[in-house]
């Protein structure tokens, strides 16, 4: 029977229907848990939708559609973990959500422009893993094969030569043996303050200022006599040594010399040729002309050198976040590079402008690449794949040739080095770090740098390292490190610093060089190889603060 209140309704029903919305929900909570798990990278399994046609039945779920994870998941996590601790005492990698500790120099996924994974997705393993943001690219090579590279870069092409006055070739490379104009020294002289004697003694002398330097010939000194002599002076021929001043006893009232000492053929006279003879090499091809050089040559006979024009830097400050003058304020911060980059490129034996600040804009950073008259353009920032890292962008659409794009190496792993054209210059794009920016200039401008000036490589060598440093699981880590002197009979060794984040200025400029920290790490009481930088002070730092 029909009620006056509403239709009629089957025995059940109620029940059917909620059990209908039940379903319908529990679907829609299956399919929302698929597409999370498609969103993250899960694999399919049981309980995926058949994506390759079919009957489009959904299998039967095996596990709590509630929980988003299986064991999958979870045994990647755990691998993730396991990842994390490398290396001989090495520790967990600090939070990725916070970026790496800055006082270890750990990695972080977000530093540098580069996106971190999302949850439950693995990163791709070493040496396929992606970089710089890029899935498709290759690996990037090693920080010996990076150097390398940057080095053969700068060797390319047959460096020029220019004739410089003594006074202007301070710091240049000579670009031709220097070899000896004249004998030196070019006649046979006194070393000393004396009297010049001919024959056994006692010897007569006559009274007077006897012979001084810069005078011309002097006679043949007859056997048993003596003259005066000043240091310098040209030795009268027949001279058959300089008696000094002090080894002598004058016998005024006799007119006669005596000797307080055996006198032997030669003594304290300099012979011609002594030093060098005529054509002689004196120094090769490729020395840093220091003053002593310049004294060298100046006594050699040379008035100008022959030397390798120092190579032309362009430094292009990138950064719309960056201050020229106060204090940090409204996330504006100073820009450390601009006022380090100048002198240390100097010091590498650059002649370097004053450096340009762009901001973040792509095309005054295109217009100064291609208007530059530079050897080497060095750019600051701008090298990963960040919203506004323009350099890679600029780099392809000039049609540039990538010749080291990043480097397995930390900090400063996205650096790169360019050649814009094949007779124009070369580009190092540098990290936007501070200390990843000194990595880029030690890994990649310097021994480019080297190259173009002809200098020659700076050689490698070794130090015992007092205390455990970290390692990166796969890259080689660049740490500031400071010399310290033995004790108690202990071999000298270098100690590593404390402040070595990417973003940290104050490591290095206590250093005196960096340690090149091999993937994995070194343990206390190992050698490891040093890289000195060009202002290394001859006195240790001692401050304790810093170590």
């Amino acid at each position: 029977m029909t009620g006056s209140d509403g239709p009629h309704r089957e025995p059940g029903s109620d029940v059917r229907a909620a059990g209908s919305a039940s379903e319908r929900a529990r679907e829609e909570e299956e399919r929302a848990v698929e597409q999370a798990l498609a969103l993250v990278g899960g694999s399919s399994g049981p309980g995926r939708s058949d994506r390759s046609g079919g009957s489009g039945e959904r299998p039967s779920r095996s596990r709590d559609p509630r929980a988003p994870w299986d064991s999958r998941d979870e045994d990647l996590n755990a691998r993730r973990s396991n990842d994390s601790h490398t290396g001989p005492g090495s520790t967990p990698h600090a939070d990725r959500s916070s970026g790496s500790d800055p006082c270890d120099g750990r990695d972080s996924d977000l530093r540098d422009g580069r996106a971190a994974p999302a949850p439950g997705r693995e990163q791709p393993p070493h040496p396929d893993r992606a970089f710089p943001g890029d899935p498709g690219k290759t690996p990037p090579p090693s920080w010996d094969r990076a150097r390398a590279v940057a080095a053969r870069a700068g060797r390319g092409g047959a460096p020029a030569t220019i004739r410089l006055p003594l006074d202007r070739a301070l710091g240049h490379v000579l670009a031709e043996v220097l070899g000896a104009l004249t004998d030196l020294p070019s006649f046979d002289t006194s070393a000393m303050d004396g009297w010049a004697v001919a024959g056994p003694g006692p010897w007569a002398f006559e009274a007077g200022a006897g012979l001084l330097a810069g005078r011309g010939p002097a006679a043949a000194l007859p056997d048993g006599t003596a003259v005066r002599i000043a240091t310098g002076a040209r030795v009268p021929p027949e001279t058959t040594a300089v008696i000094r001043s002090e080894h002598a006893h004058v016998d005024e009232a006799r007119g006669l010399l005596h000797a307080r000492r055996s006198v032997v053929t030669g003594q304290d006279i300099r012979p011609r040729g002594q030093e060098c003879r005529s054509g002689e090499q004196l120094v090769p091809a490729g020395t840093v002309v220091t003053p002593a050089v310049l004294g060298l040559a100046a006594a050699a006979g040379y008035d100008a050198l022959p030397v390798v024009p120092r190579p032309r830097v362009d430094i292009l400050v990138l950064g719309d976040e960056l201050l020229n003058a106060g204090l940090p304020h409204d996330g504006l911060i100073r820009d450390a590079l601009g006022p380090m980059l100048g002198p240390w490129l100097r010091a590498l034996g650059a002649e370097v402008s004053g450096p340009r600040r762009l901001g973040d804009d792509a095309g005054a950073l295109r217009s100064a690449l291609t208007s530059s008259d530079a050897d080497l353009i060095v750019t600051t920032g701008g090298t990963a794949a960040g919203p506004v890292d323009h350099v890679h962008p600029v780099l392809d659409a000039l049609g540039a040739e990538l010749l080291v794009d990043g480097v397995a190496v930390r900090p400063g792993h996205p650096m790169l080095l360019a050649r814009l054209s094949p007779d124009g210059p070369y580009l190092v794009g540098l990290p936007g770090n501070p200390l990843a920016a000194v990595s880029g200039l030690l890994t990649l401008a310097e021994p480019l740098l080297a190259g173009i000036a002809g200098r020659p490589a700076q050689d490698p060598y070794r130090a015992l390292v007092h205390a455990e440093v970290h390692g990166h699981p796969h890259d080689t880590r660049l740490v500031p490190v400071v010399h310290r002197p033995g004790r108690a009979g202990g071999r000298d060794h270098v100690a590593p610093l404390r402040y070595n984040g990417p973003a940290m200025l104050r490591g290095i400029a206590a250093a005196d060089g960096l340690a090149v920290v091999p993937p994995g790490g070194v343990r206390s009481g190992t050698e490891v190889e040093i890289l000195d930088l060009p202002w290394a002070p001859a006195t240790p730092w001692t401050e304790g603060c810093f170590t």
